[in-house]
């Protein structure tokens, strides 16, 4: 069975620039290969704020959405975060997001593409990787990272040189290290001997 890659664009933003970066990781991704990408736009995710009354890691959901929520992101091997720097950190939707679901996160893999001012949002990129991690989310070490201002100096979004160099990279990580955790949830859910 084929890898399964969410990207996952962590902005809900009225007039966001994460739409038209998202569109191209998703292009850039699929013509890369290794995996089946697609896109989740956590604007068209009715989570508002965190309401389950219980502990993500029992999975006693109370809500449609919150189940919807999980089998999303249980389906998939691993994941692309496409995320903006909102003041050193990143967005408080996709903090929800990660906190609404524990299980359905553990034992993949992650890379993250950020993006932001001249800083490029990697401030954003460095605190992602703290929740992921207690997520037991495994992070890669490609890091691409996009700065607005020369990447939307028309108005649309150009990529820089190098960036879907540094894509690929990153890509070829994710898609190695969700083959290599497959089998560890495998291995989770396998009979003892």
């Amino acid at each position: 069975m084929n890898l399964r890659i969410g990207i996952i664009l962590g902005s809900t933003r009225p007039g966001r620039r994460g739409d038209q970066i998202a569109s191209w990781l998703l292009d850039t991704a699929r013509a890369h290969g290794g995996a089946d990408y697609a896109l989740v736009d956590l604007a068209h995710h009715d989570l508002g704020n965190l309401d389950e009354p219980g502990n993500p890691n029992h999975q006693r959901y109370q809500h449609d959405h919150t189940r919807a929520w999980g089998e999303l992101i249980d389906g998939f091997d691993g994941y692309v975060f496409l995320v903006p720097e909102y003041n050193h950190s990143f967005p408080g939707a996709l903090k929800n997001a990660l906190d609404y679901v524990y299980r359905e996160w553990n034992d993949k893999a992650a890379g993250i593409v950020s993006y932001g001012g001249w800083a490029a949002g990697v401030r954003a990129a460095e605190a992602l990787r703290l929740v992921l991690a207690e997520l037991q989310v495994a992070t890669v070490r490609a890091q691409p990272a996009v700065p607005l201002i020369p990447s939307f100096a028309s108005g649309t979004f150009a990529p820089g040189d190098g960036l879907a160099a540094s894509v690929g990279d990153m890509l070829d990580q994710v898609t190695s290290w969700s083959t290599a955790l497959r089998g560890v949830r495998e291995g989770k859910m396998s009979p003892a001997a």
